[in-house]
Formats: structure tokens, sequence, C-alpha cells
């Protein structure tokens, strides 16, 4: 039961990121390679704060949103000077940095040690250190995040940022500001990223760089794409798919001395297809 749990977590987690990152690349239009910096961020900034400040795991959820979000609105601002490969390019060398920060800033980060003994969340009498409160919790984050983005996509600044993703320029000629509308939801899914970071550092207790390489950033986007672009419950059932697979593998009866690699070579000729 607590193994299921544990899945069930993680595909809280990863479904906040593959909705957060779809109104981005599959909203939008703008391919983003950097989402896996502001679950970085998301999970540094509660990280810190649970450990050396002692404060309030959901203080630390609106900090972690805010330094991500200040963040996202630096780097969308240089982002905004590219288009199209370029754009990806630019994102994936803010991932770079973003990780190099991680893993050189030892006095705050703990660099390649990571750090360890963050507690899990509380809110006045209601405590969620054990498993299955902390799923319900993300649950809960979970399904807010997915009726905001709802929301979102379905108003007409929704409708202006599929108009961007069709053709910007024409939609330039009636009079929008696109920059400020890339900008925003770019804010905006920075914000959700950094929730998700908030949540995987407190459940798992322990972060350090690795968990926010360049290939996070890559895996949260076969999420969107197996999912389907614009499609949140696609972005659902990418996370779904993409946490499981590799876990009902571990069940495959394959030698035990080609297992890790076969399970690999599996996982990969299941996502070609």
């Amino acid at each position: 039961m607590e193994y299921l749990i544990h899945l069930a977590i993680l595909f809280a987690i990863y479904g906040i990121l593959g909705i957060s990152l779809n109104l981005v690349v599959g909203y939008t239009g703008l391919l983003s390679v950097t989402h896996a910096a502001f679950y970085g961020i998301g999970a540094y900034a509660t990280a810190i704060l649970l450990t050396s400040f002692g404060i309030n795991f959901f203080i630390s959820v609106i900090v972690a949103i805010i330094i991500s979000s200040i963040a996202a609105l630096l780097i969308g601002l240089i982002l905004s000077k590219f288009d199209d490969d370029y754009y990806a390019l630019a994102s994936f060398g803010f991932n770079i940095i973003i990780f190099s920060v991680f893993l050189n800033w030892q006095e705050l980060t703990r660099g390649p040690l990571g750090i360890p003994g963050i507690s899990k969340p509380s809110f006045f009498d209601l405590d969620f250190s054990s498993n299955l409160s902390f799923l319900g919790l993300s649950l809960a984050i979970l399904a807010l995040i997915y009726f905001a983005s709802s929301f979102i996509v379905n108003s007409s600044f929704g409708r202006v940022l599929k108009a961007i993703r069709e053709d910007e320029k024409a939609i330039q000629v009636f009079g929008y500001n696109t920059l400020y509308y890339k900008l925003a939801i770019f804010v905006i899914s920075a914000a959700m990223a950094a929730v998700a970071g908030s949540l995987f550092a407190s459940y798992i207790t322990f972060i350090d760089p690795s968990s926010f390489w360049l290939m996070e950033s890559i895996f949260i986007l076969a999420i969107v794409i197996l999912g389907g672009l614009s499609n949140l419950k696609g972005s659902l059932l990418g996370a779904l798919f993409l946490i499981l697979l590799p876990e009902a593998l571990r069940f495959v009866g394959l030698p035990n001395d080609i297992a890790a690699q076969m399970r690999q070579v599996i996982y990969g000729v299941i996502l070609i297809l």
C-alpha cells in the first residue's frame, strides 16, 4: 500500500509539472526546456527555509513562488528576444546556469552534498507527516492547479495565448502586446513548478542538484508531448504513464545481470512506439 501511495504522490508532483509546462509549450507555442530550473528553485527555497529558519511549509511555498516568479520574469525577458529553435536553445542554457548555481553555491545549497532533514508540512492541528495525508495534500494542490489552468486556457487570456501559438504577428496587428502575454504565462507556469518543487522537497526530505538537471526538463517535456499539446487532461495521463511504466518494468522477469539495461531499452522502445 505504501508503494502505491508513493507512486500516487509522484504522479501528483509530475502532474503539476506537466500541466504548468503545457501552458507554455502547448497553449502558447514556446518550446521551453528550463522547467526543471523553476522546479528546483521551489525545492531549494522550501528546503532552505525549513531546515535553516524553521519556517512553516506553507509560508515557504509562498516564498518559493515569489522567488521562482522573479527568476522567471528575468529569464523570460531575455528569452523573449528569441524565437523558435533559438528560444529552446536559450532556455536550455538557463537550465544549465541554474543547475550550476545549485551545484556550486555551497554556502547556500550545500552543493553536491544536498540538503537533508527537510520536514513534512503541518498547518495548526493538521499534520501531513504520514504518506497518506501527504498524498491528500498533493492531490488537493494538483486539483487546484488543474482547475486554475483550465480557467486560464478557457478565458480571453487563454484565447490570446492560442492565437500567439498559431500566428503571433497576426495577433499583434490587432493591438495585443504579445510580450506581456508570453511573460505572464511563463511566470505563472514557473510559479506552479515551484509548488511542485516544494512538495517534492518536503516529501523526499532530501534534495541535491541531480534532481534538477537538464534531463528532468526533458522528462517533463516528454510528459507534455506524450499526453498531448494543449491538453491538460493529457498532461495528467502522460505523467501517470511515465511514472508507472518504469515501475511496471521492474516486474518483468529479466535476468538479473542485464535487467537494468534491458529495462532502459524496453522503456525507450515503448516511448518510440
